[in-house]
């Protein structure tokens, strides 16, 4: 066995989640989405590969992720550099590698387009007023509709092509309904537009459809269902949408090995169990305990009591669960093997370079 910690990922589960997404948005509907995965959820070259075999388009958030698309033979055409954050000189490289498709959300950014990626189709990301999800992103990205709009049309007087405006309800979203909120406002953006004479050919949805972890998540078809309505009576029928996911197609594609390094009682009475993996090597997720892993031992039937999981670092802040309420077999002990289940996404990509000496996850790609 590898030495722990270290994520298996299983690309098959990929294709399986890229399948079942494509068929659950085209029920109802007639027409499939254009899937663009979000690269950053797991930039692992099988799956990247399998992807653009499958059919997605690519969301990018950096220089780094185009050149590891594009070193793995994917079409220029089906990125997107949706990250509305970015320098002038990355728009420019990603412009002379062939990209043609930038998100922004600001007039600033959408100047340096303008002058550095001139003619380029564009998304303006508004932010939708969706209930808060799981790991919410606060106000960091989108402007106002009425700014969208405005960005929009000055879009097209500058030259460059419109798609149309563009919301993400946030990370692991679970409510269905966050969805039909974001897609009226996105119709009444495009009906503006259309007052402009800008016909808005694609509308971007974003990401954010959630998976089980501890905690129970709507059913994608149900989240497709809403999606779907909310398109047919907010869009024209000739508007197309976007969706960029990325934990529902590799999170549950993955599951990482860890190892219990120790187990004490601290001095409140409370039993903290150490782990070789942590916030800083591949748990970032449970920053504010937002993301409720399971964890699966090899004494599971054990009798169980509660304790407070922790990672292998000198920093205090390297505690993955404190207030959330773990359950974990009381015969634990130092070397016993823990597998924790859905981490294929944000575990890997998230891992810090040598925080305290500790190596990022080391990924292992399963052929089952």
């Amino acid at each position: 066995m590898p030495e722990s910690p270290f994520l298996v990922i299983y690309p098959e589960r990929v294709r399986e989640n890229y399948r079942a997404l494509r068929a659950a948005m085209s029920a109802g509907s007639g027409t499939a989405p254009r899937i663009r995965f979000a690269v950053k959820a797991g930039p692992v070259p099988e799956i990247v590969r399998l992807l653009d075999e499958e059919g997605a388009e690519f969301d990018v958030a950096s220089i780094g992720e185009i050149d590891l698309c594009l070193g793995l033979g994917v079409a220029v055409g089906k990125l997107c550099y949706g990250n509305p954050i970015k320098k002038a000189a990355d728009i420019a490289r990603a412009f002379a590698l062939g990209v043609r498709r930038f998100a922004f959300d600001t007039e600033d950014d959408l100047l340096r387009i303008v002058e550095h990626a001139p003619g380029s189709e564009v998304e303006c990301r508004f932010l939708a007023a969706a209930p808060e999800s799981r790991t919410p992103f606060g106000v960091k990205f989108g402007c106002t509709p009425g700014e969208a709009f405005r960005l929009l049309v000055r879009a097209r007087d500058l030259g460059l092509v419109v798609a149309g405006p563009y919301f993400h309800v946030g990370s692991q979203q679970l409510d269905p309904d966050a969805w039909r909120i974001g897609i009226e406002q996105a119709g009444r953006i495009s009906e503006a537009l259309a007052d402009k004479e800008i016909p808005v050919t694609s509308v971007n949805i974003g990401g954010g459809l959630p998976i089980p972890y501890a905690d129970p998540a709507p059913a994608l078809g149900d989240i497709a269902a809403v999606i779907n309505r909310a398109a047919a009576e907010f869009l024209s029928g000739d508007t197309g949408l976007v969706v960029e996911p990325g934990r529902a197609l590799v999170g549950s594609a993955g599951t990482i090995h860890t190892e219990v390094v120790s187990v004490r009682t601290a001095p409140d009475g409370r039993r903290w169990v150490y782990l070789d993996v942590g916030r800083y090597n591949g748990m970032a997720e449970t920053e504010n305990e937002y993301i409720a892993y399971r964890f699966v031992t090899d004494r599971d039937g054990d009798p169980v009591d509660e304790a407070v999981v922790a990672g292998p670092t000198c920093d205090g802040d390297d505690v993955l669960y404190q207030r959330t309420r773990v359950l974990l077999p009381t015969t634990l002990r130092a070397g016993d093997r823990i597998r924790i289940p859905d981490t294929g996404a944000y575990t890997a990509s998230y891992s810090s370079v040598s925080f305290n000496g500790f190596p990022p996850l080391t990924v292992h790609v399963s052929g089952d």
